[in-house]
C-alpha cells in the first residue's frame, strides 16, 4: 500500500542555514532511491541530497534561496508499494540469505553438462544529440554546476564551459543544459556542421533597444527555412520574360471583368505558365522520398503562393491549377489572400504543393534567391518588372532597340533532382510562354 512519507534534510555535519541552490525534482515526478532531489551550498562546499525512498513526488516544501538545516522538511513523497529504501533493502536481503544457506549445505548433485550461454550482444551505441561537438574538458571541470547536472550534460554531450547559468551565483541548472542543447541543434550542429552557437550579446551596452517576441509563424518559418537551406543543395537560375503583350492582355481582361469585380494579376498568368512548364518538365513536379533514393512523380498540379501577413510568411496551396481557368485562378488567389490576412488558413490549406511562387514584384528588387519549400524541388521567385531596351531584329538582317516590359525570374531548385541544364531549359520555356500568352492554350 502506497503511503505519504516526508523527506527531511539529513545529517549534513556542523552546518546551519545552508542555502538551497537547486531543486532537481518537481511535483508529480517519479524518482528512485538515491536520485538527487535538491542541491545545497554552504560557504565551503556544495552537496546534493538523495532520496531515501522511491515513489512519486507529492509536494516540494522548499524554494531556491531558502536556508535549511538538519531535520527541515524538503518534500513529501508517495512511496511506491515496493519500498526500496536502504533500510528495507537490507531487511529483504537477510531472509533471502538465510533461505539460500541450507541449499548451500546440501550435497551437490551431478548435473548434465550444458552448452555455455553466449554472452549477450552489447547494444549498439547511440550517439548523443550533440556528439559532433568537442568538449573543453578543462572548462567543463571548472563550470559551476552540481554533480547531477554534470552527469546530465555528459549524457547529452553538452559542453558546460559554453553555457551561462541561470541559477544562484551563475550556477548552471538542468534547464540551462536543455536550453543550450535545443539552441545548438537548431543551429545545425546535429548535421555534423560543427557550427558554434551564437554568442550571447548584451546589445543595450551600445544604445537603447526594444525586445519583441517572435510570432509563432516567424518561429515555424525560421525552423523550416533553416532546415531546407542546410539540407538541400540549392542552385538558382536567373532569367527574364518579355511580358509586354501579356500586360496589355491583362489590362484588357480587367476592363472586361470590372463589373464582376474580378481583377487578374500577373501571378495568375505565372501559375498558368507553371502548369504548362510542369507538364513539359515533369521532373520539376516531383519530390524525393524519405530515403532520398526514390523520386515521387506527381500527376496533379498544386501551386503554393508565398503571402506576406502581419504575423509573417505563409504559403497556402492553390489546388488543381491544371483544371482551372485564368479567371478561376484569379478569383481563388483573392479569396486565399483574404483568408491569410484574416488568419483563417488551416494546416491543410498549406499542404500538398508541387512547386511554389514567391513574388516580390509589388515591393521591388531586381532578383533574389528564394529557398526551396521542401518537399518540393523548385521554387520560382519573381521581382518587379521594368521597361528595358530590347534589340529586335528585322527581316532584312538589321534591327532596332525597342522598349519592352521585362519580368525578372529567379528559379531555385534542388540540385539532387534537377541539373543545371534542365534548370536553364525550364526558365527559358517559362520566358517563351509568358512572352506569348497564346502558348498557354497549347
Amino acid at each position: 500500500m502506497a503511503e505519504i512519507k516526508d523527506i527531511i534534510v539529513p545529517d549534513i555535519g556542523d552546518f546551519e542555514g545552508v542555502e538551497v541552490i537547486e531543486i532537481i525534482v518537481t511535483a508529480g515526478e517519479t524518482i528512485s532511491v538515491e536520485d538527487p532531489i535538491v542541491s545545497l551550498e554552504s560557504d565551503k562546499a556544495a552537496m546534493e541530497i538523495p532520496s531515501p525512498f522511491a515513489g512519486t513526488v507529492k509536494e516540494v516544501k522548499v524554494n531556491i534561496g531558502d536556508k535549511v538545516s538538519q531535520g527541515d522538511l524538503i518534500l513529501t513523497i508517495e512511496a511506491s508499494d515496493t519500498d526500496t529504501s536502504e533500510e528495507s533493502r537490507i531487511e529483504d536481503a537477510i531472509p533471502a540469505a538465510e533461505e539460500a544457506a541450507p541449499a548451500a549445505e546440501a550435497p551437490a548433485t551431478a548435473k548434465p553438462a550444458t552448452a555455455p550461454t553466449p554472452a549477450p550482444t552489447a547494444p549498439a551505441h547511440r550517439p548523443s544529440p550533440t556528439a559532433s561537438i568537442s568538449i573543453d574538458e578543462e572548462g567543463f571541470k571548472k563550470a559551476h554546476a552540481s554533480p547531477s547536472v554534470r552527469k546530465f550534460a555528459r549524457e547529452l554531450g553538452a559542453d558546460l564551459s559554453k553555457m551561462t547559468g541561470s541559477g544562484n551565483k551563475g550556477r548552471i541548472l538542468k534547464d540551462d543544459v536543455k536550453a543550450w542543447v535545443k539552441q545548438t541543434l537548431a543551429q545545425g550542429s546535429q548535421g555534423g556542421l560543427g557550427v558554434e552557437p551564437m554568442p550571447e550579446i548584451d546589445f543595450s551596452q551600445f544604445g537603447e533597444i526594444e525586445t519583441r517576441e517572435l510570432t509563432r509563424i516567424n518561429k515555424l518559418t525560421g525552423k523550416f527555412l533553416h532546415r531546407n537551406w542546410v539540407t538541400i543543395p540549392h542552385v538558382t537560375q536567373f532569367d527574364e520574360a518579355d511580358i509586354t503583350e501579356l500586360e496589355k492582355f491583362r489590362k484588357q481582361l480587367n476592363e472586361e471583368n470590372a463589373k464582376e469585380g474580378i481583377r487578374v494579376t500577373v501571378l495568375a498568368f505565372l501559375m498558368k505558365a507553371l502548369v504548362s512548364a510542369l507538364k513539359e518538365f515533369p521532373r520539376f513536379n516531383s519530390s524525393l522520398d524519405h530515403t532520398g533514393e526514390k523520386l515521387v512523380l506527381k500527376k496533379y498540379v498544386n501551386i503554393g503562393v508565398a503571402m506576406d501577413t502581419a504575423d509573417g510568411l505563409v504559403v497556402p496551396v492553390i489546388r488543381d491549377c491544371d483544371r482551372k481557368s485564368l479567371i478561376e485562378l484569379a478569383i481563388e488567389l483573392v479569396e486565399t489572400s483574404k483568408k491569410a490576412r484574416d488568419k483563417k488558413l488551416s494546416p491543410s490549406d498549406m499542404q500538398g504543393g508541387c512547386i511554389s511562387i514567391s513574388s516580390l514584384g509589388g515591393i521591388g528588387g531586381t532578383s533574389f534567391t528564394p529557398i526551396v519549400n521542401a518537399p518540393e524541388v523548385a521554387i520560382l521567385g519573381v521581382s518587379r518588372s521594368s521597361i528595358k531596351p530590347v534589340y529586335v531584329p528585322d527581316a532584312d538582317g538589321g534591327g532596332e532597340f525597342v522598349p519592352r516590359l521585362m519580368l525578372p525570374l529567379s528559379l531555385s531548385y534542388d540540385h539532387r533532382v534537377i541539373d543545371g541544364a534542365d534548370g536553364a531549359r525550364f526558365t527559358s520555356y517559362l520566358s517563351t510562354v509568358l512572352s506569348d500568352t497564346r502558348r498557354l492554350l497549347l
